[in-house]
């Protein structure tokens, strides 16, 4: 059975590539969401088992939402990997305080990569 994934990404382009992008490598991408509000919708409904969640959504910090979506009252949380443009070091504190397993550059994504963090 496929790993199933969700992308929070407020760039509609970047959530369709990186669909088409996972789907090519063998990932279930079960839905795109643009906000945290969309997001904790899709993963209530969804259960995705990983969420690709971008640091910087708009007027949102990836950050809260992934805090959000890992809340321990919901049982369906999904793994959360934090994605972004900018240079992990620019949050590197942020991350390691965050519910993340991970970050990747968005230039980095890959299959390989994603199940990568998720086995460390």
């Amino acid at each position: 059975m496929p790993l199933r994934c969700l992308i929070v990404d407020d760039n509609r382009r970047f959530g369709d590539e990186a669909r088409s992008l996972l789907e090519d490598e063998g990932i279930s991408v079960v839905g795109i969401a643009a906000s945290g509000e969309e997001a904790a919708r899709l993963v209530k409904a969804l259960s995705p088992d990983v969420a690709l969640v971008d640091i910087s959504l708009g007027g949102e910090s990836g950050f809260d939402v992934a805090r959000r979506l890992v809340d321990s009252s919901n049982a369906t949380a999904p793994t959360i990997i934090l994605v972004s443009t900018h240079d992990e070091r620019e949050f590197s504190d942020r991350i390691a305080a965050s519910p993340a397993v991970g970050f990747l550059a968005k230039t980095d994504l890959s299959a390989e990569r994603l199940r990568q963090l998720l086995r460390d």
